[in-house]
């Protein structure tokens, strides 16, 4: 009955149109019909710092997210939902880096959160204590956990935010300092604070002994820590922690050790 080839292609290609049309109707209908569902459960996991620790939990999340719409977001129309715009809400608050955003065919409401990582814990010349993340933002300390970091103290001037962008700046040298102790293994674990005296020299205080470290300014740092390290292997494995008060790095080419 059909043995053109001609009316043989063409019923093909009309039963092939018929079924991509009735596919199409089909998830339109299933589309809508997620929409009309309300949205069953939120579900929040935050992503610890190292160590397993939290500046945020998922309770502050759920109360971001209810303080900011005025509402819970469950039992809500899913097709109400605005995924980014929860996600702009999130990262608004100072402790979230990231927070991704997700509704499930199940309509759950899904939400990934990256926490900010403090590498420092600044207390200026004001009293006022923050901490810095490795993109040299500011933030302020959590209710629930005090991050294990380098303190800096002294003669630290206000936070601005714009300090990175500047080609001399005190809390920009305070910044690269600290991301140059971190990046070593030894002096990521030797010293727990940073000074910054009246003449805004560095003195580093470290974990062992009870000696202080005179750095000076912030220049030719790869070389003062070289010299260092080279004290430390060689002089004072002899010598002993507990038989200096000072090691004093600001003299270029010198370690200068003042006794007890």
């Amino acid at each position: 009955m059909f043995d053109n080839p001609q009316t043989k292609a063409t019923i093909r290609r009309m039963a092939w149109l018929a079924g991509a049309f009735l596919t199409i109707v089909l998830i339109a209908a299933a589309v809508e019909r997620k929409k009309e569902m309300t949205v069953a459960a939120t579900v929040v996991e935050v992503a610890p710092l190292e160590g397993g620790s939290y500046l945020i939990d998922s309770a502050d999340i759920i109360k971001i997210i209810n303080r900011s719409f005025g509402m819970s977001l469950d039992e809500q129309a899913a097709g109400l939902i605005d995924e980014d715009r929860v996600e702009r809400v999130l990262e608004e608050d100072p402790f979230v880096k990231n927070a991704e955003v997700v509704l499930t065919a199940n309509s759950k409401l899904k939400i990934f959160v990256e926490q900010r990582e403090p590498i420092l814990r600044v207390v200026d010349n004001m009293g006022v204590q923050y901490y810095l993340d490795n993109e040299g933002f500011r933030f302020p300390l959590s209710k629930h956990f005090a991050a294990r970091t380098l303190v800096a103290t002294g003669n630290i001037t206000p936070h601005t935010p714009e300090f990175l962008k500047k080609k001399r700046h005190k809390m920009k040298d305070l910044f690269e300092l600290t991301q140059f102790l971190l990046a070593d293994e030894l002096w990521r674990a030797m010293f727990e604070q940073v000074y910054v005296n009246a003449k805004g020299e560095y003195v580093l205080i470290p974990n062992v002994g009870d000696q202080v470290i005179l750095l000076g300014e912030c220049e030719n740092i790869e070389d003062k820590f070289r010299r260092l390290k080279v004290f430390y292997k060689e002089g004072m494995s002899y010598e002993g922690w507990q038989k200096y008060k000072s090691i004093d790095l600001r003299f270029k080419g010198q370690v200068v050790c003042e006794r007890k």
